[in-house]
């Protein structure tokens, strides 16, 4: 399903008919420009802010001795052992984690797959719901956050791609918390919501939403009052990253050096990414996807066939089988573009 989010400049005089406009701007974009935190050409100031990466956590994200192949039997169809494609551009594991203070653990509540064409020209963000009821490898069945739980994000790396038979080359992951300071630093954001909600004292209007940085939170934890639960909340969730993107992108924070060093510190404070995603490959992969433009982030959900129950009683969202198998091989073809058209 290809999820597309307006933004201001893409509406005509009634707010509501898209047109097909590209936003001039160029951007470097990097796995960090996926996290929201764009390294930008702004003459000389570009250098003091790449420097900032420097700062960046690294974990083992991944995990030291993630396996080069699917383990027999443990994917979503039972299918023999087989190597994880490689080289078809690159994939990102991109984690949002719910984790409220207090909390002992948590579970992931943004899971996003970003796949880099080969070419470097387009980004695409697969956003798959957390109820999503998948198999686990060593756990069998759950909703797929659960494998997060299980085994942090080298379990939750490992379960997505025992599905879809492509291997991780990176991952990030960034503390939900840190979403407040990143729209507080560039002034708050105007969100497009596809239904109004009413919730812990915060009222969304269909339409455009003026958010601050609690007002945001607030926005993309929602589930309950929405219609679709978790796969509403995954569409706002894709709204809301696509509008601090785009107003990132405006003069008001780009030209503000204090704007955009307050927004580089607050997500960077709230970053981790794995060993292997180093400040010089991060500029290196900037500089390569110099010409990536806005137009050229496409956001999909990953396919569900509906709504169901585990055994444990507990709502969850039904994969369609057929159709992850198809963005599976769009994966490892690197043919993401056919997947998206072939599709609804």
């Amino acid at each position: 399903m290809l999820d597309q989010f307006p933004d201001e400049t893409e509406l005509d005089a009634a707010g509501d008919a898209p047109k097909r406009k590209r936003r001039g701007r160029r951007v470097l974009v990097t796995v960090i420009a996926l996290l929201l935190v764009p390294l930008l050409a702004i003459g000389g100031y570009v250098w003091f802010l790449s420097n900032k990466i420097d700062g960046i956590v690294q974990d083992d994200l991944l995990g030291v001795d993630a396996p080069a192949v699917v383990p027999e039997g443990s994917d979503s169809t039972g299918k023999p052992a087989k190597p994880l494609v490689t080289g078809m551009g690159e994939n990102y594991l991109v984690i949002g984690s719910d984790a409220r203070p207090g909390d002992t653990f948590s579970r992931s509540d943004v899971i996003i797959f970003a796949h880099v064409t080969k070419a470097k020209d387009k980004v695409y963000l697969i956003h798959f719901p957390r109820d999503l009821y998948v198999s686990i490898p060593g756990r069998g069945k759950n909703k797929i956050n659960a494998s997060y739980a299980f085994g942090g994000a080298p379990l939750l790396a490992a379960t997505l791609q025992s599905m879809l038979g492509v291997k991780f080359d990176h991952a990030a992951k960034i503390d939900f918390e840190g979403f407040t300071r990143m729209t507080d630093a560039v002034g708050g954001v105007r969100v497009w919501a596809e239904e109004p909600s009413t919730s812990n004292g915060l009222t969304i209007t269909k339409g455009w939403n003026d958010l601050d940085g609690a007002q945001a939170l607030l926005f993309v934890r929602e589930r309950y009052s929405l219609s679709e639960g978790d796969i509403s909340r995954g569409r706002r969730q894709m709204a809301f990253i696509k509008a601090l993107l785009v107003k990132t992108l405006t003069p008001g924070v780009l030209l503000n050096p204090m704007k955009l060093t307050s927004f580089m510190d607050a997500a960077i404070d709230n970053l981790v990414v794995d060993k292997r995603l180093t400040p010089k490959l991060m500029r290196s992969e900037a500089l390569a996807m110099r010409n990536v433009r806005g137009g050229d982030i496409v956001f999909v959900t990953a396919p569900f066939t509906g709504y169901g129950t585990a055994p444990d009683g507990g709502a969850i969202d039904l994969v369609d089988e057929a159709r992850m198998e198809q963005l599976g091989l769009a994966l490892q073809k690197d043919d993401l573009a056919g997947y998206v058209a072939a599709g609804p």
